[in-house]
């Protein structure tokens, strides 16, 4: 299993009361794919710009496309660009490819509750018990990842993101700290521009109103 598929299943595994918006999640995502691309020497980072390596070669089907998708011409891509770029839609693409896996199902409705929809769960398999083995034992890179999207604390619940922040383990490779950091500011990004919409929104619903 990859980094990516670890993530959304862990997601799904203990997120269920709270999931975090396919933005959030997707912008993860593709952080983990860069930071298997760089584990795999498939990519290599100077400062924050993504130079791919030929040498590298990676065994799974979304994480070759990813390597196909990096740019190939200096001055290259940043970190930055790279998670909005490929982070595009990629939570939806992953969630597909789980199904596709028999990783997740539907779970039928109850007779007694007849009109309501069926729930999206975990099946138990092998790829499941794996993820939750490493979210369980505070593995780095994913315990990072699941701070950024908001499921670490969710089990491990603080008062502030600096707080959870302090209390992950170190990560040794600084490549793969530069892309865990560049995907917190991400998220935090994305907040901040759906807060500033909704106060935007909010005002124009009053101007509307006359108030």
């Amino acid at each position: 299993m990859t980094t990516p598929r670890d993530l959304l299943i862990t997601t799904l595994d203990v997120a269920s009361s709270r999931l975090p918006g396919q933005g959030d999640l997707s912008l993860a995502l593709a952080g983990g794919e860069l930071i298997d691309l760089l584990n795999a020497r498939a990519a290599v980072l100077d400062g924050d710009r993504i130079v791919p390596d030929e040498s590298g070669a990676v065994d799974d089907r979304l994480l070759n496309e990813a390597s196909a998708a990096l740019v190939r011409q200096a001055p290259y891509e940043s970190v930055e660009d790279w998670l909005w770029r490929r982070g595009r839609g990629l939570a939806a693409v992953y969630l597909t490819d789980l199904k596709s896996e028999g990783q997740i199902t539907r779970r039928r409705r109850s007779r007694w509750a007849p009109f309501g929809s069926g729930r999206t769960v975990l099946t138990d398999t092998p790829a499941r018990r794996s993820a939750r083995e490493r979210w369980t034992s505070n593995e780095p890179v994913l315990a990072s990842l699941g701070t950024a999207i908001g499921i670490r604390d969710q089990e491990h619940r603080q008062d502030e993101q600096d707080q959870q922040l302090e209390s992950l383990p170190d990560v040794a490779d600084e490549a793969v700290e530069t892309v865990l950091a560049t995907v917190h500011n991400a998220v935090r990004d994305l907040e901040a521009e759906r807060q500033r919409r909704s106060i935007e929104d909010a005002a124009f619903d009053n101007i509307w109103r006359g108030q």
